[in-house]
């Protein structure tokens, strides 16, 4: 994993088909995603994909976790499906990391923390859907686990505006810096 960008990176969490088709309507919505995957690319930060899925007898899922026991009974989110794949839009290159979480947060049950120490990465540019979810739930677990946090703000999606706004001009900037894709861009 090269990084042009001492101990950088940009982790595009839960793009994956089955969320991307809940939360957008056309593809310019996932325009800011590409735009920062490629910024990213472009300076030699290393980009890593994070995605929910699950082993085909759903193990990870305990009876009691209210959202995740739905998805055990739909049988619709597991590694090999369409829906836990990395959406085309931000399409990974065959060199990049792809990390499988089993929760919430991008941290959750997975290799990322383990990929990061190892590669020396201690600033976090995050973007992901939704940002009510994966995205708060990962900038709360890095910010305890001391890691620099910045957030891209327009290449973040929620169901509800409101949250969004919320989260990114009143909760985040307590913990990250908040950016739009293009304010980042310039700044590398």
């Amino acid at each position: 994993m090269t990084n042009k960008q001492d101990g950088t990176a940009l982790l595009v969490m839960d793009v994956q088909n089955g969320i991307v088709e809940r939360f957008i309507s056309d593809s310019s919505t996932l325009q800011p995603f590409h735009d920062a995957v490629e910024a990213a690319r472009k300076h030699g930060i290393p980009v890593l994909f994070i995605r929910v899925a699950f082993s085909s007898n759903y193990a990870e899922i305990g009876p009691y976790n209210k959202s995740f026991s739905q998805i055990a009974k739909r049988k619709d989110m597991t590694i090999t499906d369409y829906a836990t794949q990395i959406h085309d839009a931000v399409k990974p290159q065959e060199d990049e990391t792809i990390i499988t979480k089993y929760r919430v947060s991008a941290f959750a049950g997975s290799t990322l923390d383990v990929v990061l120490r190892a590669n020396r990465i201690h600033k976090l540019i995050l973007c992901g859907i939704a940002t009510s979810g994966v995205v708060l739930s990962t900038v709360r677990e890095a910010a305890d686990q001391d890691y620099e946090l910045t957030v891209l703000e327009d290449a973040c999606l929620d169901a509800d505006p409101e949250v969004h706004r919320v989260l990114t001009q009143k909760v985040f900037p307590r913990q990250a810096e908040v950016l739009t894709v293009a304010d980042w861009s310039q700044s590398l």
